[in-house]
């Protein structure tokens, strides 16, 4: 209730509490209001201090920062009410509260100890605290009946990373404990060995295996010591372990910063090709030039060569070995080398005895003995053509300007009704023999098709009477009469089974068509992707019954059983 009345503002003796509303602002005073936001805003101005001395956010809205009038006019702006209330903030135990260790509850003293209760005996509680019946005697005077000593466990209230640490209520003091005890069973080894080496140095019997031992002992010891860049020395393994690099090396991805250089995989960390290749520095003047580079440079070629011929004398009959035999493997490949090249000496002289011509071999290139050339081709320093011929780029794979059967232009110099021909003769048939201008003036001159003729011929036979037309237009009629009615007697037997027969041939036929389409689609999936031909070019039908039947019968099934027996 305390905090309740100091908290209300302006209370009366009278018990009617003063709300007093905020003075209104002038307008200059508003104006420099609103300057100091945006200054503060800006950071140009110090921020605004709230009752606990922490600065508040300029940038936190009005609304969230101020305090109401009606709860306190007098209160300046603060960000208390946002923070975590101590009243209802849970509290939950510390890391030095745990449980009681080591209590014997059966365990009853039998002598009074200061301190003791009087009555019982007990350690825990004094006699006005005591549960036990008053005694006439107490436990005090007499010494007998001590109770024994009650211990209240302590009651955690944890929280939940504290439920869940695997170090809770550990004594630290557990640990000293042991490295003292081990520090005293390493004393005692020193003292035991200092004391067996004075006696075999008095009796003259020193023992130099073991001084050898106790150096590798001492090795052993101190070896976690060793502090060398980029390396770590496990001693119960005997091993150093390589990390992937300095860390105060320069980073392969940090050489060059232009995304157009050098390709870094991050997943293994390499970088095989020189990331100042496009600056034009020397990579002999760099500090690294790629992994290719440290890969063939150095001994590495030579290494690799070894191995190789380690393997091919190998398989031939030598048995040496690269990490067995290193000097053996040396010796050998230097003599092969020597042999070979004086066999290839004396297969050259051979020849040239044979055959002679050795002074072409000697004789200097023709750019020296010319002292010119008609190539003139300028570089840049990064090896590009300024000027100059380069090499002709081809235009085409195939062949060009090839001319057949006599033709003087090549096929699709002509073109008239969206048909393509040879300029030369102007025939439209693809590999015609050329006829020259006689071709031309053929298909110039306006020739009268033989149909056309034909139907002259009829013209010119002698018309016939109105009557005449009559009777042979009945005659015709009567024959297609005679021949609809045998056609039907056949045609009620035998449609039928001809339906069949024709839906057979087509069935057969779509078949036929269908395996030559699963072959042409074997061998187009056979090509290499870029080779292959078009598939948009082709005309699109939309499919038969017929065709979907055979698309049916000859579609392979991955449930069908015996799927693996279809191709054998």
């Amino acid at each position: 209730m305390e905090a309740m009345t100091e908290e209300q503002p302006n209370v009366s003796a009278e018990g009617i509490v003063g709300l007093d509303e905020p003075k209104k602002m002038t307008r200059e005073d508003w104006r420099k209001k609103k300057e100091l936001e945006e200054q503060r805003k800006l950071g140009n101005a110090p921020a605004e201090v709230d009752e606990e001395g922490k600065d508040i956010n300029p940038h936190i809205p009005q609304y969230i920062s101020s305090v109401p009038w009606y709860i306190d006019p007098s209160k300046r702006p603060t960000l208390k009410h946002q923070r975590p209330q101590d009243e209802e903030e849970a509290y939950y135990s510390t890391v030095g509260e745990w449980y009681k260790r080591g209590v014997q509850e059966s365990a009853v003293s039998t002598k009074f100890r200061k301190g003791a209760c009087e009555n019982c005996g007990a350690v825990t509680h004094k006699k006005k605290d005591c549960l036990e019946r008053p005694r006439r005697v107490g436990a005090r005077f007499t010494g007998n009946g001590i109770a024994p000593d009650e211990h209240s466990q302590v009651l955690l209230d944890l929280d939940y990373d504290g439920k869940r640490d695997r170090w809770n209520g550990y004594d630290p003091e557990d640990h000293h404990r042991i490295v003292e005890e081990y520090a005293k069973v390493d004393l005692a080894k020193r003292t035991l060995k200092a004391q067996k080496l004075q006696d075999e140095l008095a009796s003259g019997k020193l023992d130099q295996e073991r001084e050898h031992d106790s150096e590798d002992e001492d090795e052993d010891k101190y070896a976690d010591d060793i502090d060398m860049p980029g390396q770590n020395f496990d001693s119960k393994r005997r091993i150093t372990v390589r990390n992937l690099r300095i860390r105060e090396d320069t980073a392969k991805y940090l050489r060059n910063l232009d995304p157009n250089s050098a390709y870094y995989d991050p997943k293994t960390r390499a970088m095989r090709e020189n990331p100042y290749s496009n600056t034009g520095m020397n990579p002999d003047e760099v500090g690294y030039a790629g992994d290719n580079f440290a890969r063939y440079s150095g001994a590495t070629i030579n290494m690799a060569q070894t191995q190789l011929f380690a393997w091919e004398a190998y398989e031939r009959g030598s048995e040496v070995h690269l990490q067995a035999d290193p000097t053996k493997l040396e010796l050998l490949h230097r003599s092969f080398k020597v042999k070979k090249e004086d066999f290839k000496e004396k297969q050259r002289d051979g020849i040239l005895e044979k055959y002679g011509g050795e002074e072409h071999l000697d004789a200097p290139p023709r750019e020296l003995l010319l002292a010119q050339t008609e190539d003139y081709v300028e570089y840049s320093r990064h090896g590009a053509v300024l000027k100059g011929l380069e090499k002709a780029v081809a235009r085409s794979k195939y062949e060009e300007d090839v001319l057949l059967n006599n033709h003087s232009c090549i096929w699709g110099s002509f073109w008239t009704d969206g048909y393509w021909g040879y300029k030369c003769c102007h025939s439209m048939v693809k590999q015609s023999y050329c006829t020259g201008e006689s071709g031309i003036g053929i298909s110039n001159s306006e020739c009268v098709p033989f149909e056309e003729g034909l139907m002259e011929l009829q013209e010119e036979e002698e018309p016939k009477t109105l009557l005449e037309m009559h009777r042979d237009k009945m005659m015709k009629e009567k024959k297609k009469k005679k021949k609809n009615k045998k056609n039907k007697k056949h045609d009620s037997d035998s449609s039928d089974s001809e339906d069949e027969e024709k839906k057979k041939e087509k069935l057969k036929k779509a078949l036929e068509a269908e395996d030559k389409r699963v072959k042409q689609i074997d061998a187009i999936m056979q090509v290499e992707e870029r080779k292959r031909p078009y598939n948009s070019l082709g005309e699109v039908k939309a499919p038969t019954e017929e065709e979907m039947e055979a698309f049916r019968m000859k579609r392979c099934r991955a449930d069908d059983p015996m799927a693996s027996f279809l191709g054998q």
